[in-house]
């Protein structure tokens, strides 16, 4: 686990963080001056609308580069601290009321992903997986999105965002692992070798049918029961694929793993709990006891 991955980690879920509030702030100017089509001029004017832009393409290099060296179950871990981000960006930058319980949430989901990959140790992994793994574990992956989806077009709302939320996660875990794969050929063929090999393909087709899933997620229902699942079910099909297609493994200490797996589910808990007690909204006002935030999908 190397120490220049978890920096380039956390400089994605930083970029991250920034795009959302940056593109909130630049939507909420231009709404004031445009509806209809005009919004959609107004926006590409906007300097703080494009600067999210900006700050999301940073996360996406950032996030290739600490890919590309590092394990994809260390990497997709650390991006939930985008959660974590965005809380502060909201407190120093927007001047929002954040309450106690909010940050206590804060502080326990950075040190239980610390315990997590501490004690699990996330190690191994092959530049060159096997072709049978890669069809397994890439169309398994379809497939099971593609099934929580339908599952999720019935039902009662809760249940259709949930099923929803959880195929556009699946989705976004595949995304990374084509990313990972897509460096590697960018290294070894260059940029117009890149585009005569599959991964640059395959990465644009999932990353659309991802965002699909996505928008469609938060067209259907409420944040509090999205948010939480888009956040945790990513890193954990993500560490799934790692292990089935590029080897990856964790430390041989049944001890240490169990520690391990009570620190990630200690930072579900309370990824859930800091996306159900953040502010609603991103207005300068105190945040209400019960609405959910929207720290990563708030648009």
């Amino acid at each position: 686990m190397s120490g220049v991955t978890i920096f380039y980690a956390l400089l994605a879920a930083l970029c991250n963080a920034l795009n959302v509030i940056a593109q909130h702030l630049g939507s909420i100017t231009s709404a004031e001056k445009s509806k209809g089509w005009r919004f959609v001029v107004v926006l590409l004017r906007n300097p703080m609308w494009l600067a999210g832009w900006g700050a999301l393409a940073g996360g996406f290099v950032f996030q290739a580069l600490a890919l590309h060296d590092g394990q994809l179950s260390v990497v997709q871990p650390l991006l939930v601290t985008e959660l974590v981000f965005a809380l502060a960006l909201r407190r120093l930058w927007l001047r929002q009321s954040i309450r106690t319980v909010t940050w206590s949430a804060a502080a326990l989901t950075c040190a239980s992903l610390s315990v997590f990959l501490a004690m699990s140790e996330p190690q191994g992994g092959t530049q060159y997986p096997d072709s049978s793994a890669w069809a397994t574990g890439a169309w398994g992956s379809v497939g099971l999105a593609a099934v929580l989806a339908l599952l999720g077009m019935r039902g009662s709302v809760v249940r259709r965002t949930a099923l929803l939320a959880s195929a556009a996660a699946v989705m976004w875990a595949l995304v990374a692992v084509l990313v990972k794969t897509m460096t590697d050929t960018l290294t070894e063929f260059g940029v117009g070798g890149m585009f005569a090999h599959w991964p640059v393909y395959a990465l644009a087709g999932a990353g659309l049918g991802a965002e699909v899933f996505h928008q469609t997620t938060l067209k259907v229902g409420p944040l509090s029961v999205s948010q939480p699942l888009l956040v945790i079910v990513n890193p954990i099909v993500s560490i799934a694929l790692s292990v089935w297609i590029f080897q990856e493994y964790f430390v041989a200490d049944a001890a240490r793993l169990a520690v391990g797996s009570v620190a990630f589910a200690a930072m579900c808990g309370s990824v859930l709990l800091l996306t159900r007690t953040a502010p609603s909204t991103m207005s300068s006002q105190s945040a209400p006891t019960t609405s959910p935030a929207s720290a990563t999908t708030e648009p």
